[in-house]
């Protein structure tokens, strides 16, 4: 098969994958497009919904002008209407050949991460996964290094007419960061992590002008190999940290009794109005509590109106996760653990002393 996306000369403006399930838009779609916003403005380009479903899917296509989009194509096929692999990665490539975007995000989702690399694959294109930051341009870029690394930016040397898309994500198990580019080859294609990009604001002008271009495409019969007979629904309770308003996650000061300090975060979190357990790296990996709990660069990035922090060090990777959070409060037996740089409140002592009291004068104040 013959490539041309070496020209990159020929591809223009950035696209994002929205994903749809039942004929909903996701919380991601809302999060990329917010993000492709910023980026199109970057490059002075335009910023291009796709959303793919079965019939009636254009309905949705509106709101997504309201977050930024300034047009929405639209793919209505009944073998859209589930999700397949085959299905969907061939009418995504037909529509990238024909329209050639510059840059192509995809949600690190169940079906993202399914998706963006046979894309990628059969597109002959890089694939940056699990990205958690993206610039264009090359003066915001080095800010952000200035804020999120120990690098001496001043004292270096950037390539700044740089136009590629610098893609950010965690290496070696989080505790390292990596920027990756493709300057070779387009689509740049980066899958982005559920929660880490701010969503913008809803504007009704922008929604009622978006363009909404509804697209075909042509499947032939060996084009789709596996045909969904059935979609069950199984019922597993997990917890959901990204809407929670209030957030008690526990760390390797546990260790002593981590079935007693779990107990306790659960019963702060219920004093603090309902909220839910998260946990540092280091208490997933010991099996104390299960990945779904895990707040950081290699777990989930919240921003909770209250997130409490007990026995947690504050290394850069979890503070990542989470230092975008309204109200921040720190409990650790160190004085000078890193968590108390972003705490807006810190306690120094054995949250095994700590956190029953708090509980205690919670309730009190309650009754």
């Amino acid at each position: 098969m013959a490539f041309d996306n070496e020209r990159i000369e020929d591809y223009k403006d950035i696209w994002v994958f929205c994903e749809q399930r039942e004929g909903k838009l996701m919380s991601t779609d809302i999060e990329l497009i917010s993000e492709g916003r910023k980026l199109a403005d970057e490059r002075g380009a335009k910023l291009v919904g796709l959303l793919l479903g079965g019939n009636g899917i254009a309905d949705a296509a509106q709101e997504l002008g309201g977050y930024g989009a300034d047009k929405v194509y639209v793919i209505e096929d009944e073998k859209l209407d589930v999700y397949t692999t085959d299905a969907y990665t061939k009418a995504i490539c037909d529509m990238i050949n024909d329209k050639k975007p510059e840059v192509f995000l995809v949600g690190a989702s169940t079906i993202g991460r399914d998706l963006a690399p046979r894309v990628a694959a059969r597109l002959h294109t890089g694939l940056c996964a699990d990205c958690t930051h993206l610039d264009i341009n090359m003066d915001l870029y080095t800010d952000f290094l200035r804020e999120a690394s120990t690098m001496d930016i001043d004292n270096m040397t950037f390539d700044m007419e740089d136009t590629n898309l610098k893609m950010t994500r965690p290496a070696f198990g989080g505790h390292m960061m990596a920027t990756i580019i493709c300057p070779r080859f387009r689509p740049c294609m980066a899958t982005v992590r559920p929660g880490v990009l701010k969503k913008a604001e809803f504007d009704e002008k922008k929604a009622a002008s978006v363009v909404v271009e509804k697209l075909q495409v042509t499947f032939a019969a060996g084009d789709i190999r596996t045909k969904v007979l059935e979609v069950v629904k199984e019922a597993r309770k997990m917890v959901d940290l990204i809407g929670a308003e209030v957030i008690v996650s526990v760390g390797n000061g546990i260790s002593k009794d981590p079935e007693k300090g779990i107990k306790l975060a659960e019963e702060l979190a219920e004093a603090l109005g309902g909220g839910v357990v998260g946990a540092s790296r280091a208490v997933t990996d010991a099996g104390w509590l299960t990945a779904d709990h895990q707040v950081g660069q290699t777990g989930k990035t919240v921003r909770p109106r209250i997130y409490v922090a007990l026995g947690i060090s504050g290394a850069i990777q979890h503070k990542a996760g989470m230092e975008d959070s309204e109200i921040i409060i720190a409990v650790n037996t160190s004085d000078d653990a890193p968590i108390f740089e972003v705490a807006d409140y810190g306690l120094v002592g054995d949250l095994y002393e700590v956190v029953p009291a708090m509980i205690a004068d919670l309730q009190a104040n309650i009754a």
